[in-house]
């Protein structure tokens, strides 16, 4: 027969077999409880969108961007919202931060339904922006493969064909002409401005952490600037009150505090007088001291030397010196 109070095995197994998958789901869900929660959005391109960048409602962020994925002939942005009211019409779009590419992600809540997590913004409602560093690349090597003499001789020869047009379509052609010759003439220098332009976006492009980095800590540098300010401002604030506080005082008590002070000048004036017999006193006592100590530094008597007191008679060596 079982102990009572045995343990029973089966019973203790399914229960904490319940209470693991309790916790799992708790587990599982806690961050969409506790933290808000994760949505995901389509973009025909990435555009430099890039994880931890700043997700964003009317400009103030509620969130961060966790993860960027290419998903077949789309780019997956799964983004994290804390506190803030997302609809099921809600359009996103990836914004520029910086002139340097700093990209973020910018909500436009709409809708009447809260929005499923489960449920993907749609592409038709996100937008992707221009890339300047693309633009700036893909216009150099346009300008590269056009021929700008011979576009000029084109124009020049369409002009000449014109010739005998009206005056405002005349005009037309020989501006055109004139234009096109102009930048042929200069087609070497614009080549080169614009192969600058593209080195120069593109060093921007990969020095975007340290653009960044370097704009984060002018902020903190800025702000830091900016409290020291208050700091001084209170200061000064202070010394000021402390400063009309002392006026105050003085003015109150200026009966009692001018013959103080007019004492204290004789008294000051008086030293000044005799400064010399100060310093001799001072000079004299220091011998005094000294004698002193000697004579009463050897317990509790006096050590002294008295001469003539007894008239001793010189004896052969004994009392040469008459003492």
């Amino acid at each position: 027969m079982a102990a009572t109070g045995a343990r029973r095995p089966v019973p203790l197994a399914i229960a904490g077999l319940v209470l693991i998958a309790v916790l799992a789901v708790v587990a599982f869900q806690a961050p969409s409880i506790f933290g808000g929660a994760t949505y995901h959005a389509e973009f025909g391109e990435a555009a430099g969108l890039q994880a931890d960048d700043r997700v964003t409602v009317a400009g103030v962020e509620v969130g961060r961007v966790t993860s960027v994925e290419l998903a077949g002939d789309h780019v997956d942005v799964a983004f994290r919202v804390d506190d803030a009211w997302v609809g099921d019409r809600t359009s996103a779009s990836i914004e520029i931060a910086t002139l340097l590419g700093s990209k973020y992600l910018a909500l436009d809540p709409q809708g009447d339904q809260e929005l499923d997590p489960g449920t993907t913004i749609p592409r038709d409602r996100t937008i992707s922006p221009f890339d300047v560093v693309e633009a700036f690349n893909g216009l150099s090597g346009t300008i590269d493969q056009i021929d700008t003499n011979q576009l000029a001789d084109s124009l020049r020869t369409l002009s000449d064909t014109f010739k005998d047009t009206p005056d405002d379509v005349r005009g037309t052609l020989d501006g055109l002409s004139r234009l096109s010759t102009t930048i042929s003439s200069r087609d070497q220098q614009i080549r080169q401005l614009l192969a600058g332009a593209r080195n120069l976006s593109s060093i921007l492009a990969e020095r975007r952490g340290d653009f960044d980095e370097l704009l984060s800590d002018g902020n903190l540098l800025l702000s830091e600037l900016q409290r020291r300010k208050d700091a001084i401002d209170r200061l000064l604030d202070g010394t000021r009150l402390l400063s009309q506080q002392l006026s105050g005082l003085v003015a109150d008590n200026s009966d009692q505090l001018r013959p103080t002070l007019e004492t204290l000048d004789r008294v000051t004036e008086v030293l000044q007088r005799h400064q010399d017999d100060l310093a001799d006193t001072l000079k004299n006592e220091a011998v005094f001291v000294r004698l002193f100590t000697n004579a009463v530094g050897n317990g509790r008597w006096f050590d002294n030397y008295i001469c003539g007191l007894l008239p001793i008679p010189t004896i052969g060596p004994l009392n040469p010196g008459g003492c």
